[in-house]
């Protein structure tokens, strides 16, 4: 398999032994292609892989955490009817006040709670 990474790969020294690895990317650190070498493993570019793979098979596409302020609005892509679909979600609310979106909907002393 071989580890696609869409940026640079640099160096981690709190890895002690490097295993035997492929990885293609946008760059690399003069340390990092160094020690992947040194394992025996093989640092590619995006037009090396496509020649190699075309299709993209046996190859690993990692990305790191999402992190948009928009995602903490979206909830649980499950469905409408599950009682977990809003939890933790946050509401595009005007304010955080006393008035403001916390009756209906919000407390099931208030007819229900989604």
């Amino acid at each position: 398999k071989t580890a696609v990474v869409v940026g640079k790969v640099t160096d981690d020294v709190r890895m002690m032994e490097m295993p035997k690895l492929t990885v293609c990317a946008l760059a690399f650190t003069e340390t990092a292609r160094a020690r992947i070498l040194a394992a025996g493993g093989e640092c590619l570019t995006f037009d090396q892989l496509a020649l190699r793979s075309p299709t993209g098979s046996n190859t690993v596409l990692l990305r790191g955490p999402k992190s948009r302020k928009a995602l903490a609005h979206f909830g649980h892509s499950t469905s409408v009817t599950n009682e977990h679909t809003h939890d933790g979600v946050k509401p595009y609310v005007r304010s955080n006040g006393r008035k403001f979106e916390r009756a209906r909907g919000r407390r099931r002393s208030c007819g229900f709670k989604v």
